[in-house]
């Protein structure tokens, strides 16, 4: 009778760690994709208040460097949500190394958020409010979300997590 206690307790405890992986898993993105909407309507906002503000913004002509702008504010607000709130299950490593981390692909995404941007005003010849918001904001918000999740949970936020060090405490 004992041993058909073990055996019950065995499936258990694997299953457990499954749907903890689970749960872990769907909480973490959960919470980087409330970060990244909260990272979207800032970028969006600081975008249209630069561009297209009054009919033409004082970035108007230059929709380029207002999109730099408006991600680079969004990636600092992102920044601390991603830190402290998605990934705060992490230990913390060095905190520089973090930052230069952070900005390496955070400018990569940015590339990647101009080019979608780019390609639709300068290729297609797109410049309305609203083909500027899908391609720049909505699909190049999205490729770089992408990338930036997979970035951010392999490179940048790497600590041990805490349930794991408490486990094996």
């Amino acid at each position: 009778m004992p041993r058909s206690e073990t055996v019950t307790e065995e499936p258990a405890k694997s299953g457990g760690s499954v749907v903890t992986k689970l749960v872990g898993a769907l909480r973490t993105g959960g919470a980087f994709l409330v970060v990244g909407g909260i990272g979207f309507l800032v970028d969006a906002g600081t975008y249209n208040l630069l561009v297209f503000w009054g009919g033409h913004g004082v970035l108007y002509h230059q929709p380029l460097v207002g999109k730099i702008i408006s991600i680079v504010v969004a990636s600092v607000v992102t920044y601390f949500g991603n830190k402290w709130w998605t990934f705060s299950h992490k230990k913390g490593g060095s905190a520089a190394r973090e930052y230069v981390l952070y900005t390496v692909f955070n400018l990569i995404a940015i590339a990647l958020q101009l080019g979608c941007l780019g390609f639709s005003r300068y290729v297609l010849h797109l410049s309305t409010p609203l083909s500027d918001n899908i391609s720049g904001t909505l699909i190049g918000q999205i490729v770089a979300v992408i990338f930036r999740y997979w970035a951010y949970d392999k490179f940048v936020f790497t600590g041990a997590s805490a349930a794991r060090t408490d486990a094996d405490a």
